[in-house]
């Protein structure tokens, strides 16, 4: 039995990878920012002593999270506010307090009269294209020149799509066949 590259048993297990790419299926920054916040939450203990433990904390901590702790992608709401359509009355609210102090002392507000920020019109993990939409991938910028892509490369190893689909079942040239063999 010969040794293969992780990477290629990882393509012949059916199983993508993954390098922090923002907009690919398996990104989730929100999930990455909640596990974050547990993580650091003052109150989360070193050790659970058992799973009945664990879930009784992580019950009371997602009640917490969900209506009490404000985040910077509502705008500094709960999700609560947004879900329960209290955002527009919460930020009309959170400016009349902005405007009165302001009004008591301007001096500590250098940039002018303070202002909440926006409300979010929505708040997508991964957002979906539009059809009109041109793709990114296909079409790259570079200085002084544009430079175009494939709208379906091949991946090096084991000639895969983005996707994670085998696009062909040998590599088309000799230099795909010398990257799979060096991967």
């Amino acid at each position: 039995m010969l040794a293969t590259s992780v990477a290629l048993l990882l393509a012949d297990l059916g199983v993508g990878q993954t390098h922090g790419r923002p907009h690919v299926s398996n990104d989730n920054p929100f999930s990455e920012s909640q596990f974050k916040t547990l993580k650091y939450h003052p109150e989360f203990p070193d050790r659970f002593g058992s799973l009945p433990d664990a879930r009784s904390f992580l019950l009371d901590f997602f009640v917490w999270y969900n209506t009490m702790h404000h985040h910077s992608a509502l705008g500094w709401l709960t999700p609560y506010d947004v879900h329960h359509g209290l955002a527009a009355t919460r930020r009309a609210a959170r400016e009349v307090t902005l405007r009165q102090a302001f009004a008591a002392t301007p001096e500590r507000f250098v940039r002018g009269v303070p202002m909440p920020p926006p409300l979010p019109e929505a708040v997508w993990i991964n957002k979906p294209r539009a059809l009109a939409e041109p793709d990114r991938i296909a079409m790259v910028d570079e200085p002084g020149e544009c430079v175009a892509r494939p709208a379906e490369w091949r991946s090096a190893v084991a000639g895969r799509t983005r996707d994670a689909e085998i696009a062909y079942s040998t590599p088309a040239n000799a230099e795909e066949l010398a990257l799979a063999v060096t991967h």
